[in-house]
């Protein structure tokens, strides 16, 4: 096996498990009757239910949590029945249908506190790839003819081969965005331990000139802190960008720039572009899934900041942090995310994040700032057997 992040394009490894070929081909049938403005191809829980199944019968740890829960898995008809794996899961075991070396690619999360690093192996990205270029178009894209240029604020993959974020911006701007030499469509270097993020600000402004003196819109794409980053260098310069153009960010501060209110960096981005704040768009998702979403405020009119889209194949739903049990609607809960994408890991993830439900989607309302959660760390235990930190027979 190669270093983590690094692609090996190896098909007999790929064609090794027919039975997870098989349910990555019903995932990736959701994606495409998405694309083709169709009904989904099968219920939601009919896939859910076999993928827990495939994952239950591949990775013990799951096996024994089900079990912990009183789920069997042979009667179980509906995914919310289905128990969910928490985040610091992906820190603590190998949490995947295939062994380590069967992996083509292994996304990991930024460091934290305690020094490990979330592991999400795949077989392959290409349901990965479908979802995400398929609902990145929809969202994102929503009404654009000609695709526009790129203009990404994050590494690119060469500099951050273990990105998912790295990896999703480089398909976008492969597969939706205008042809050009990949490298000229990055304007930051891969962020170092204890050193500022790096804006090449002097060739963003020289395209962004290019682009208003042709008329041709864009799609900048960014982390939140590195734009933070490129507000303090250009100060009060302006970079407007021609109609059409819109902005993703997407992630937190994470200590490696100054934290920003959303409005207040919303406002400042739509000033600093020349752009309407509803072109200006969150996307939320993790290292741990397979899928995103992102704010609707490009797909209609009126639709607040703040809210959420969630595509066909995915779902987010507010959990008691004690029970993991469903909250009435419009009560906060901890956001628990059902991916019919993540075939080869975890259907269901248990996030830390506080969400509500709303109309047209969810809110999303920030990390809960209490220890994790009580029923989160029970099921961490019974992953790992009661013995947190051991390997994964």
């Amino acid at each position: 096996m190669g270093s983590p992040g690094q692609l090996h394009d190896d098909p007999s490894e790929r064609l090794r498990d027919p039975e997870s070929e098989r349910l990555h081909t019903r995932a990736q049938a959701f994606v495409r009757a998405f694309t083709e403005r169709r009904t989904s191809p099968e219920p939601y829980d009919a896939l859910a239910v076999d993928l827990a199944r495939f994952q239950a019968s591949r990775v013990p740890g799951l096996a024994r949590l089900g079990r912990a829960r009183g789920v069997d898995l042979a009667r179980v008809t509906r995914a919310d029945e289905l128990p969910a794996v928490p985040t610091d899961a992906f820190r603590h075991m190998h949490l995947a249908s295939f062994s380590p070396q069967a992996a083509t690619i292994t996304f990991r999360t930024s460091g934290t506190s305690s020094g490990a690093r979330g592991a999400h192996a795949m077989r392959h990205t290409r349901t990965y790839d479908a979802g995400a270029v398929a609902f990145g178009r929809h969202a994102l894209f929503a009404g654009l003819g000609a695709p526009p240029h790129a203009i990404v604020l994050a590494p690119p993959p060469a500099l951050a081969p273990d990105s998912s974020l790295g990896h999703m911006l480089a398909r976008f701007v492969a597969e939706l965005c205008a042809p050009l030499a990949g490298a000229e469509a990055y304007f930051l270097g891969a962020p170092r331990d204890g050193a500022a993020v790096e804006v090449a600000v002097d060739a963003l402004e020289a395209r962004v000139a290019s682009l208003a003196a042709r008329g041709e819109p864009a799609v900048v794409l960014g982390t939140s802190f590195a734009f933070v980053h490129l507000l303090d260098a250009i100060g009060d310069r302006a970079l407007h960008l021609p109609p059409g153009s819109r902005l993703m960010q997407t992630g937190g501060f994470k200590g490696r720039s100054r934290e920003i209110p959303a409005a207040e960096l919303r406002a400042a981005l739509a000033r600093a572009f020349g752009l309407p704040e509803r072109a200006v768009v969150c996307e939320y998702g993790m290292t741990e899934l397979s899928s995103q979403f992102y704010e609707g405020t490009l797909l209609a009119a009126g639709t607040p900041h703040g809210v959420y889209i969630e595509p066909p194949w995915a779902r987010v739903v507010p959990v008691d942090p004690e029970s993991l049990c469903p909250v009435p609607d419009g009560e906060i809960g901890l956001a628990r995310i059902e991916d019919l994408l993540n075939v080869d890991s975890a259907f269901a993830v248990q996030t830390q994040d506080q969400v509500r439900r709303v109309e047209g989607g969810f809110a999303l309302l920030g990390r809960s700032p209490l220890a994790p959660p009580r029923g989160c760390s029970i099921a961490i235990d019974e992953l790992l057997g009661g013995a947190r930190g051991a390997s994964e027979p």
